[in-house]
């Protein structure tokens, strides 16, 4: 319990960014919502167009809309320039303010369509002109039903400010994300906590301002608006207080060994003297084209990721002529740096059970083309869209009955449950072993090799001091060592944190 609560009292940087997001992506949302409202009252097809519009993005999962805005933001980086950030706050706050657009709109459109037309007629009698009946009479009388719309929007809105971790922006998603990849559930708890705390307080405070409005009492509605302002405010000053600080940004995609390298890399980095921020959870195209644009400036990849979704490689060259080629492509391509192989692979596998290998006779992907139509597969949820696996699809002929796709942690549990037959594991993973599956051969070699590798953005690689620091690190981890770590993180029992599994390993290599 004292540890759930230190995870709580840890999460302030997460929460300052949540609610700087949200209240950010709201007020977007009004400012786009209120004048659409204004001029939908006046004109019924622009009414069907707008909440039509407002509707469909609803239609769009938060993620997906999320996701969506990375290749939009990047090809308009060619038009406006490198400064156009592609990842992190932007894109976060665009797909968010369209996300909150359809409560504020509808109901400030409901609220204008049944104004008392009695009210409005006797505002013309007296003379006012449009401007005037808008300001005192239509907005006075439609505040409490848009204020309604603006409390749904922000509940909405701070539940779905937590997918933003998958693009890079920090939020209270970061320990739900963390905790479901590394099965420690009282830090998705804690996260979980926290954002409906907030959606919680969120709605109480713009609830205080909606019956402000809808009593005519002034005194409440802008106790309720200055309440917020400063929950506002207190959000922004850490923000602003360090601002001046220059931060080594470390970049980690949604899986427990990249967790405790990226871990590694920042305490590392954090011994010479750097401030170091974590952007984790990020998928892989995003990942690379992170570092490659300076959105983050260090990575872990591996190099049959690279050369199979980023340089679009079919052949199988030996490991040595790869990271050969990656390196001057990355030279040439991105200026990116490519600082050199970690000392393990982690590959892509195919793994069963140990009963399942015996009964079936399994040893290799060969021997499990026979038995796979009446088999399950289960993969990660980018691994039956990456080149590699169609590769060793067609390479094997392999038609399975289903394919299933897990978060990377509960792959493990559904092939000892039954629930998939045959999963995609990762051969630096320490649950292979801990769990008693065997890796099926790949004689066809259709996979390609995966060596860890660490990449430096354009920019951070003019650092020498960091490249430098960076420099024990290369060629020192073997992938038994990385195995011991990785289960630490993701065993049930004595489990640790990355950044614990990070140390540990520091102090296997003689950091």
């Amino acid at each position: 319990m004292n540890g759930f609560f230190a995870i709580l009292a840890n999460l302030g940087d997460e929460l300052t960014a949540h609610v700087l997001l949200s209240a950010a992506a709201i007020a977007l949302g009004i400012l786009v919502a209120l004048p659409m409202a204004i001029w939908a009252s006046r004109s019924p097809p622009v009414a069907r167009v707008a909440l039509g519009f407002a509707s469909l993005v609803q239609t769009i999962p938060a993620l997906a809309l999320l996701a969506l805005f990375f290749p939009i933001l990047l090809s308009l980086r060619a038009v406006f320039g490198e400064g156009l950030p592609t990842l992190g706050f932007l894109p976060a706050l665009l797909a968010l303010a369209l996300y909150a657009l359809l409560p504020i709109l509808r109901n400030a459109v409901t609220a204008q369509a049944n104004l008392d037309p009695g009210v409005l007629e006797a505002a013309d009698g007296v003379g006012m002109t449009a401007w005037q009946k808008l300001a005192l009479v239509e907005a006075p009388l439609s505040a409490p039903y848009i204020m309604a719309g603006i409390r749904t929007a922000a509940v909405w809105t701070i539940g779905a400010a937590t997918l933003a971790t998958t693009i890079g922006q920090k939020s209270l998603g970061d320990p739900i994300f963390a905790g479901l990849q590394t099965q420690n559930w009282a830090l998705v708890l804690a996260g979980c906590l926290a954002s409906a705390g907030l959606a919680l307080i969120a709605d109480g405070l713009l609830g205080l301002i909606e019956r402000g409005l809808r009593e005519r009492k002034r005194g409440l509605w802008l106790a309720g608006l200055l309440a917020v302002a400063l929950g506002i405010g207190a959000a922004l000053a850490p923000q602003v207080l360090a601002r001046g600080e220059a931060r080594v940004v470390i970049g980690a995609k949604g899986f427990s060994e990249q967790y405790i390298l990226a871990r590694l890399i920042g305490q590392q980095l954090e011994r010479a003297g750097y401030a170091i921020e974590y952007r984790d959870g990020l998928g892989s195209a995003v990942a690379h084209s992170a570092v490659t644009t300076g959105e983050i400036d260090i990575l872990v990849d591996y190099t049959g990721t690279i050369w199979t979704n980023q340089m679009k490689r079919q052949d199988n060259p030996e490991r040595d002529a790869m990271i050969a080629a990656i390196t001057e492509w990355e030279e040439e391509t991105t200026d990116t740096l490519v600082l050199g192989r970690m000392g393990f692979e982690n590959a892509y596998g195919l793994a069963v059970t140990q009963e399942a290998a015996q009964m079936s006779g399994l040893n290799s992907i060969e021997d499990l083309a026979r038995v796979a139509p009446q088999m399950t597969i289960g993969g990660d949820p980018e691994f039956f869209e990456r080149p590699e696996w169609i590769a060793v699809r067609d390479a094997y002929g392999l038609r399975f009955a289903r394919q299933r796709t897990f978060a990377p942690t509960f792959m493990y549990n559904a092939v000892l449950s039954g629930e998939a037959q045959v999963i995609s594991a990762y051969t630096s993973d320490g649950r292979i072993a801990a769990n008693n599956l065997a890796v099926l051969a790949d004689p066809r070699r259709a996979f390609p090799n995966y060596d860890a590798i660490v990449l430096l953005s354009p920019a951070a690689r003019q650092d020498a001091e960091l490249v430098a620091t960076l420099d024990p690190l290369i060629g020192r981890i073997d992938v038994d060592l990385m195995r011991q770590a990785n289960l630490m993180v993701d065993r049930d029992e004595d489990k640790r944190r990355p950044a614990q599994a990070a140390r540990w390993l520091a102090e296997q290599i003689g950091l």
